[in-house]
């Protein structure tokens, strides 16, 4: 009800699962070969978090990955601003996103389950392509 983003005492932060997920995320990523992406997150408590307990180098904030789920009028352009970002950083580096299913679904069309992960085509496009869907670790 009195939601602050710099406050996590009042957000919905993670559940035990939670950052057992967000662990597990890190050593299947590891486990690929994605030693050091480059890990953009939201600034929301819960997916800084995650995107940090993952273990794999410093995470930077990004603000068109925030939950817009209480303003859905933003949904549009707050996607297609995450697909300006995506497409503007340089290419190589593997890259890990941390969002809210609301921000995935606008992108994807997916509805994806907690802690599920998306692989998608770079560059980033409208409707991207999901190359695979990943069941959480």
């Amino acid at each position: 009800a009195h939601f602050q983003l710099g406050n996590c005492r009042t957000q919905r932060n993670l559940s035990q699962q939670g950052r057992e997920e967000s662990r597990r995320w890190g050593e299947l990523l590891r486990r690929q070969g994605i030693e050091r992406p480059r890990l953009l997150s939201s600034r929301w408590c819960r997916a800084l978090d995650t995107a940090r307990g993952m273990g794999l180098g410093p995470v930077q904030p990004l603000l068109a990955l925030d939950s817009f789920f209480e303003q859905r009028d933003a949904a549009e352009a707050q996607t297609a601003e995450l697909i300006r970002a995506v497409n503007l950083l340089p290419p190589g580096e593997p890259l890990v996103l941390v969002s809210h299913q609301v921000n995935i679904t606008a992108l994807t069309r997916v509805f994806p389950a907690s802690g599920e992960g998306l692989i998608l085509a770079l560059p980033l496009r409208a409707a991207p392509q999901v190359l695979a869907r990943i069941a959480p670790p």
